[in-house]
């Protein structure tokens, strides 16, 4: 591999300011949605005493597992020892901790009292996944700065590898705690599952190399630096690769809760007649999410094409987004057990299926996080040289050049 040189993006562009300006109006949106249901209560919002996770947290829950698998092309450079993805690795850890950071402002901002924050920082029940999950979020950062450290300081560089390798071992387990959040709720039928963990674990790979992926090419494209065609098919193919698995694992889950009697009903509810959550299941999940990208991905001509690599992550993040949200919201939706093989009816509608309907500042919410990520990546990528100069293949993979034309 021929030397790599990284540079700053100019950012001095009409089509940059455009896209800083549009972001920065998404970031302001997004908290004055935050202010809105924080000054006018809860009651604003489409949650109630049953649907107390809402749509902010769907895209909290996204971001911070998708930042977890945003790390992974940086993790096969420095872990896997593959060389081909080592000019990407800067790039990869940074927006690993840009998605984490608008993750978890989503996250606090939906709170209702975020100062309170500092309670659960200062007051630990090592009982709860969620106080595990503060030192994992929180390690997270300081291990991945660290490691972005060694890669830009040149001195440090041989340090890269043994941070590389404890990168890779705190992620999986961040996003395993993220996972179990889930897997460890008994009470609710629709988790308490033990797949969770490695569920999550697939699910942020493909999640986080989709965001990579449009990233890296608005990034190139915007900034006019070549991206060669074996950068490309290996991260074509491994994204696919990783649909195949989050589909997998996603057919063990219900294969295995259809197994026992008891989890029949939540199956006949997500997977026939729970009305919005059987849609984005077989729609947006399935479909969106699945086949479609996959047959984007591996047709024998679409797939040369990189607009349908484009096209095929944004569809793994819509299908991403109403994976996480059946997960949460139907997960909620679908009524506790708290008598199990009886009939319940109260007057506080036990038994009954929940109801939820998302609101506008939910929605702001939720996709302020988003672009607070963003611009955050964007800010980065002007300050610190991050993008190589050159992605073209005889840059980054003059074996790949020589091999063709051999052939």
């Amino acid at each position: 591999m021929a030397t790599i040189h990284y540079s700053e993006i100019d950012g001095r562009g009409a089509r940059f300011f455009a896209l800083f300006t549009l972001l920065a109006v998404m970031v302001a949106g997004g908290f004055g949605a935050a202010w809105y249901m924080e000054h006018h209560g809860h009651y604003v919002t489409g949650m109630s005493n049953r649907i107390v996770w809402g749509v902010p947290h769907v895209f909290a829950v996204f971001l911070i597992v998708a930042a977890s698998g945003a790390l992974n092309v940086a993790s096969i450079a420095s872990v896997f020892g593959r060389e081909l993805y080592k000019p990407l690795a800067r790039l990869s850890s940074v927006l690993s901790i840009t998605l984490l950071a608008g993750g978890l402002a989503v996250l606090v901002l939906d709170l209702g009292r975020p100062e309170r924050l500092i309670v659960a920082m200062t007051h630990y029940n090592f009982k709860s996944i969620f106080a595990w999950n503060i030192f994992l979020y929180t390690g997270f950062f300081a291990i991945v700065a660290a490691y972005l450290w060694v890669m830009l300081e040149r001195r440090m560089n041989a340090y890269g590898k043994p941070l590389g390798l404890l990168a890779f071992l705190w992620r999986l387990i961040l996003t395993t705690g993220t996972g179990s959040i889930f897997g460890f709720l008994v009470a609710r039928e629709s988790y308490d599952s033990a797949l969770y963990a490695p569920l999550f674990i697939i699910m942020s790979f493909a999640f986080g190399l989709a965001i990579f992926i449009l990233v890296l090419m608005a990034a190139c494209g915007g900034t006019r630096r070549p991206l060669g065609d074996a950068i490309m098919l290996r991260l074509r193919t491994l994204l696919g690769q990783f649909v195949a698995a989050v589909m997998y694992f996603v057919l063990i889950y219900h294969l295995t809760n259809l197994y026992f009697t008891r989890r029949h009903d939540f199956e006949r509810f997500i997977l026939v007649d729970g009305g919005i959550y059987t849609t984005l299941f077989w729609l947006g999940q399935v479909l969106i999410g699945g086949i479609l990208p996959l047959a984007l991905l591996f047709h024998p001509v679409w797939s040369r094409s990189r607009r349908a690599v484009a096209a095929a992550s944004i569809c793994v993040i819509l299908g991403g987004l109403a994976q996480i949200y059946v997960i949460i919201i139907g997960g909620q939706a679908y009524p506790l057990a708290i008598f199990p093989g009886k009939e319940v009816a109260s007057r506080i509608f036990d038994g009954v299926i929940a109801t939820y309907a998302p609101s506008l500042p939910e929605l702001a919410l939720g996709i302020g996080g988003i672009a607070l990520a963003l611009v955050l990546t964007a800010v980065a990528l002007k300050v610190l040289p991050l993008l190589p100069r050159s992605l073209a293949d005889r840059d980054v993979a003059p074996d790949a050049i020589e091999s063709a034309g051999n052939a």
